[in-house]
């Protein structure tokens, strides 16, 4: 068996927001949005704390797309991903996420994240939860410090586990989203 990737170990860090992550994201878009093209239901998006302007965050652009018929294509998108450099995180190892498929862009040398891309159904809920969450905090700057000082405590508490990190952000944006719909 393959020993996992060091990304895959990566601590939670927060930096200050990088103005040229917008940039990064659009060229990640452009070449998920070509490599799924066929399958796409919609073009991929940017979300996540780097599509907030201002706001600091993991240094990890987060993407998602729509496809069609996700278990229909699974597959097929999974070598036209893996063409471009992305790597599937095996579903039984994405705990609680039977909703989408997930990718990681490691960098060059494979220590780290560039990237994630969070593939599922324009039909699953977070395909309208996650901009709507995005846009909800481009839009309240107060709100957006808010999000940031939760996630810097929780960083420090969680440095050493991602998924308790991620999980435990999950309170405050559905607090958002039950505020905004």
């Amino acid at each position: 068996m393959n020993a996992s990737p060091a990304w895959a170990y990566e601590k939670v860090e927060l930096v200050r927001y990088d103005p040229r992550w917008p940039e990064v994201a659009a060229r990640e878009l452009a070449r998920v949005n070509a490599a799924l093209g066929p399958w796409l239901a919609a073009p991929a998006e940017h979300v996540g704390s780097t599509s907030i302007p201002g706001l600091a965050a993991k240094p990890v652009i987060d993407l998602m797309a729509a496809v069609r018929d996700l278990d229909a294509v699974i597959v097929t998108i999974v070598a036209e991903l893996d063409r471009v450099g992305w790597v599937q995180v095996p579903p039984e190892l994405d705990t609680g996420a039977s909703w989408r498929r997930f990718f990681v862009l490691p960098d060059a040398a494979g220590r780290r994240r560039v990237a994630h891309l969070h593939v599922m159904s324009p039909e699953q809920p977070r395909w309208q939860e996650l901009p709507a969450f995005r846009d909800a905090l481009r839009a309240d700057a107060a709100l957006a410090r808010s999000y940031e000082a939760h996630k810097r405590r929780l960083a420090a508490k969680f440095a050493d586990d991602r998924e308790a990190y991620t999980a435990a952000k999950s309170s405050f944006v559905a607090h958002v989203l039950r505020a905004t719909g």
